[in-house]
């Protein structure tokens, strides 16, 4: 079975303000009674939106409710609607929960009690009527259902006998004489009162007593007993849900955050076996990541699921609440071993799902689906929320890390040219020479101005890593390697190629990284040097990508951070930015570089996480 929203479900109205009286929700019903739209309202003060209400009992209500931090309710006539509505309203710290009610048959069954036809309507409810001696005079036959006596036990009795049977405490019970007293005398058309009171089976519940005038020859005032339990305890989770979301959006740690929702449901909504999964997007699955001690100890860990995998997939994809009362009668079940006879399965939006079970079949009702609903609608905000402050401080901290990135390439392109002009300089300073000689002998200026360059096209190269890279287009890795070579100081002949491949990349910058990590192993070496290029991940099913092993001299392990980040005192740096360029590019591509030492020597570059990487039979 679908479901919606909880707010949308009920028939109250329900909308939900800020401690500034904004309209935060609303739900279809509000919207209706309203006659203005979500988009019109939410942002919006309420008094500013609806002048009309500063006259009503509204501001007094909702203020009240707002500085004591205490429930109030009242009535009131919506004049348009012919309708009398019952405004409740619930505080937080964070505002204000307001449910709107249609008590129109309520207000006509108080005038049919008025014209003696009231106990009658009230077959459900508990009716009594008193004299003006506080004596009872009658007694309808739900009374003894609702407080555990009937018309033997009260009538001709004081109403005090009747608020005793009922286990009502003496402050309630002064209370009650009160009410009556001001609807017999006619200070009040009416009085109501919730007040707790001791059920047949002696278990504690909450009641509605409404009293209202009468007039017959015998009784004045008549007592209209409600058993509001159900309805009071459902408002109570209401409001502590209301306090749970704040707990949520004060997290930005997405397990935690489901681990509040996991408890919230096992202490609030009585789910003692819940859990909840979110997808992990990189391999595609539900991963458990929170569940109550009544789940673990019965399944000893929560399973995962697979794409496809069980009726969690399939609510998952579908995107809706789902009430299953007997998974006995149920297909496609995960398990069909499972003990659980009954569950609900809740999608977190597209973030994972909400789980709860039960052993009876038939356990959960639409309540508990309402309730539900709320929870992980609630979770879902913070999650995204989460989500955003999570890439907010990714993108903070990538761009000081490009800031100190492109500080060291500036520190590493002034020392090197630096360098070069002090001996000119000295050079020049230097009159006792019978015969000056320019510096940099025979071929120096050409490969001195050629390494310049290579630097001032490096340094233009990581710059770039502060921008997404351009179009990718499906290479082949031999076709990169080939071009990277035709720019290279790497002899093509003393590259080995493992095998062929192909991967989607960007093909200038891939070609740039290649050719830099030929270059930078041609600095290293004394002499001739050779590089393997291999692939990895395709036989252990681990990250894919593609390795580079030189027999130039070998970096040794404790600079093989250093080399990947461009500092001026690098030796690797002074033909270029060397593998700090390398890893720029490969990040820009999303994939992982690492440096290590080969089994037998020699430096081993590896480019990992490079998900479209596959052998080419070609």
């Amino acid at each position: 079975m679908r479901s919606v929203p909880i707010v949308d479900r009920v028939t109250d109205a329900f909308f939900a303000l800020d401690t500034s009286f904004r309209f935060t929700y609303l739900n279809e019903r509000a919207e209706t009674l309203l006659k203005r739209s979500r988009e019109e309202l939410i942002g919006r003060v309420m008094w500013d939106e609806f002048p009309q209400t500063v006259e009503t009992q509204f501001p007094e209500g909702f203020h009240r409710a707002m500085d004591e931090q205490v429930p109030v309710s009242f009535e009131i006539y919506h004049a348009p609607l012919e309708t009398w509505f019952e405004a409740r309203a619930y505080p937080s710290e964070t505002g204000l929960s307001v449910f709107m009610r249609d008590v129109s048959e309520r207000k006509a069954q108080e005038t049919t009690l008025a014209q003696h036809a009231a106990v009658v309507e009230a077959i459900r409810d508990a009716v009594v009527t008193l004299d003006r001696n506080r004596e009872i005079i009658t007694v309808n036959g739900a009374t003894e259902s609702v407080l555990g006596a009937g018309r033997s036990t009260l009538v001709g009795e004081h109403v005090e006998t009747l608020t005793e049977v009922a286990g009502i405490d003496d402050d309630d019970a002064v209370e009650i004489g009160r009410a009556i007293t001001d609807v017999d005398v006619g200070n009040a058309a009416h009085r109501q009162l919730e007040l707790p009171y001791v059920g047949p089976d002696g278990d504690d519940r909450m009641g509605e007593f409404r009293f209202v005038p009468v007039e017959d020859n015998a009784a004045t005032v008549a007592a209209i007993v409600r058993d509001i339990t159900d309805q009071h305890e459902y408002d109570r989770v209401v409001t502590s849900l209301h306090e749970v979301t704040r707990w949520l959006l004060e997290s930005d740690d997405p397990e935690e955050i489901c681990a509040i929702a996991v408890h919230a449901g096992s202490d609030l909504l009585d789910l003692p076996i819940s859990g909840v999964w979110l997808l992990e997007e990189e391999q595609g699955y539900l991963e458990p990541v929170a569940g109550t001690a009544g789940a673990h100890d019965e399944f000893g860990g929560l399973p995962r699921f697979n794409p496809g995998e069980g009726l969690v997939w399939e609510v998952f994809e579908g995107g809706e609440v789902q009430l299953f009362d007997d998974l006995g009668d149920t297909d496609g079940l995960y398990n069909p071993e499972t003990p659980l006879r009954s569950e609900i399965i809740a999608p977190i939006g597209t973030h994972g799902v909400l789980m709860t079970g039960s052993y009876d079949p038939h356990w959960f009702d639409e309540t508990d689906v309402d309730l539900i609903s709320t929870l992980v609608e609630n979770t879902r905000a913070a999650l995204d929320r989460a989500d955003r402050e999570r890439v907010l401080r990714d993108r903070t901290a990538e761009l000081e890390r490009q800031t100190e990135r492109l500080e060291a390439v500036a520190e590493i392109l002034s020392s090197d040219l630096q360098n070069q002009l002090e001996a000119v300089a000295d050079a020049l300073a230097d009159d006792g020479a019978d015969e000056w000689e320019f510096p940099l002998a025979e071929d120096t200026v050409e490969t001195t101005l050629d390494r310049a360059e290579r630097l001032v096209d490096d340094v233009r190269e990581f710059a770039r890593n502060a921008s997404a890279v351009g179009p990718r287009s499906r290479l082949r890795l031999e076709s990169a390697i080939d071009d990277a070579l035709a720019d290279s100081r790497l002899d093509p002949d003393n590259v080995v190629v493992d095998a062929p491949a192909a991967l989607r990349a960007d093909p200038d910058r891939f070609v740039h990284l290649l050719q830099t990590a030929f270059d930078s192993a041609v600095a290293r070496a004394s002499d001739d040097v050779t590089i393997q290029i291999g692939l990895v991940g395709f036989e252990d099913d681990g990250s894919r990508g593609f390795f580079l092993l030189d027999d130039a001299a070998e970096i040794p392990p404790n600079a093989h951070d250093r080399v990947l980040d461009p500092t001026a005192d690098d030796d690797t740096a002074i033909d270029g930015l060397g593998l700090a360029l390398v890893r720029a590019i490969a990040e820009a591509h999303d994939w992982t570089c690492t440096v290590t030492n080969g089994d037998n020597g020699g430096t081993r570059i590896e480019i990992r996480e490079i998900t479209t990487l596959e052998r080419d039979p070609a």
